[in-house]
């Protein structure tokens, strides 16, 4: 029996009226052991429940709940997801973790494949590692929408892309899933020469049959850094496969919204910037449903910004009385739109001064331009003797998620000593950003 131990319990909570305590373990719900979070939210939901706790001492308690459906008890567990995290078997061919350079922290080299973490936090997973169990739970629970990585639907390609004899035949678990109606997001790692150009062609002709019910699928070109040594050959796209490659995913945007009135297929932001191609209006994103992916990522800060600065300008100037000097920092691939909004901002306060700087990772290698990799050793070093002003902005995706620290282990504290500038974490929305930058040259907000 698994031991699902309780955290904490919330102040005012079904369960704090009910006796429950940190420590405390909770065996089974009418009757039913629990295998995971998913099993506890689905048996919670009922307006009467009976749920055996077992006590630090091992006294049980059998607690008979009467409660609002779907009404929360107020329990945090001491791992999030009520079991341990499955590991991913696949030697993907293209794997970015397999990329990176020894004596980082060890939670960077975990590979995950676990399609909980699909629903809980939007994690693609290849189907490998799930058991007819798993998928008959997602049926039963309606566990919507899953993240697949399909990469190709070329049985055989998939098996060697993956590096797993089984990923050929795990294709077949989509074809349960559509027929549970479960509703499914796609993506599509590219790598040049191996799933690209034709393949890419009749995979997505493929994947239109699992229509409506696999509402998207991105299309992301691979990631390289410079620490492949002994790995598969892999070579970076150039500015004419960019182009062939948004050629095909526009035809077929345009197919699938004539037939099925949805774009369906959706390049990445890379695309664009490497093929010097306009980035694709609001419209052709279908709601942004792979923002995690970078599909619309920069359409969305676009809009969002200019909507927010419309709002600022139709208030008129505020009180900023003299010029302020700050700096801002961010990848290759965002750079010029971040510039770009700068200017537009010191257009509407000329008493602002701006400086953005891009960083180029040297870390992982400069074919890696996306901010969400860049290391404070690569930040420092670059704006080390720059202009920096009095604050430093910098994007939120630097960080470890609820964390002020870098990918190499530096922190906001050690990077603001070597730079002597204070720092600024900028949330992710084109509002946020003009606030934030606002903020910082003291015009009034």
């Amino acid at each position: 029996m698994k031991k699902h131990i309780v955290k904490s319990v919330k102040a005012g909570s079904i369960a704090e009226e009910m006796g429950i305590v940190s420590g405390d373990r909770i065996l089974s719900i009418d009757g039913a052991e629990l295998e995971d979070i998913f099993d506890y939210q689905f048996l919670t939901q009922d307006s009467y429940i009976e749920l055996l706790v077992e006590k630090a001492d091992g006294e049980q308690w059998l607690l008979e709940i009467d409660k609002e459906p779907d009404e929360d008890l107020g329990i945090e567990f001491e791992s999030g997801l009520m079991d341990e995290y499955r590991h991913c078997h696949n030697k993907c061919i293209f794997c970015f973790i397999d990329q990176m350079p020894q004596g980082m922290r060890e939670t960077l080299y975990f590979k995950d494949d676990d399609s909980r973490l699909s629903f809980l936090q939007g994690n693609y997973v290849t189907l490998t590692n799930m058991s007819d169990h798993d998928i008959e739970r997602i049926c039963r629970y309606r566990l919507a929408p899953i993240n697949i990585s399909f990469q190709t639907m070329n049985p055989e390609l998939r098996c060697r892309m993956l590096n797993n004899r089984f990923a050929g035949e795990a294709l077949k678990k989509v074809d349960r899933l559509f027929e549970a109606g479960i509703a499914m997001n796609g993506q599509i790692v590219l790598c040049k020469g191996i799933n690209d150009g034709a393949e890419l062609e009749f995979s997505i002709r493929e994947l239109m049959r699992y229509l409506p019910c696999l509402e998207s699928v991105s299309v992301v070109p691979v990631g390289l850094s410079r620490f492949r040594e002994g790995l598969y050959p892999l070579e970076p796209f150039d500015r004419e496969d960019a182009k062939n490659t948004l050629e095909m995913i526009h035809r077929f945007q345009e197919e699938c919204m004539e037939r099925y009135g949805t774009h369906f297929v959706h390049a990445s932001d890379e695309w664009y910037l490497l093929a010097g191609e306009e980035l694709p209006e609001e419209e052709r994103y279908d709601g942004y449903l792979q923002l995690e992916n970078g599909v619309g990522m920069l359409r969305l800060l676009l809009d969002e910004f200019h909507d927010a600065l419309a709002q600022k300008t139709a208030q008129g100037p505020g009180g900023q009385k003299e010029r302020v000097t700050i700096s801002l920092a961010t990848g290759l691939l965002a750079h010029p739109y971040i510039a770009k909004m700068c200017d537009e901002i010191m257009e509407v306060f000329p008493k602002a001064d701006i400086r953005v700087y891009a960083v180029r990772n040297d870390f992982f290698g400069e074919s890696i331009t996306v901010s969400g990799l860049l290391t404070g050793q690569d930040i420092r070093d670059q704006l080390l003797g720059r202009e920096l002003g009095e604050r430093l902005l910098l994007p939120q995706n630097v960080l470890r998620s609820g964390s002020p620290v870098f990918l190499d282990d530096l922190t906001v504290a050690d990077l603001e000593e070597a730079l002597q500038v204070p720092i600024s974490i900028v949330k992710s929305s084109g509002y946020d950003f003009l606030n934030a930058v606002l903020e910082a040259v003291g015009q009034e907000i």
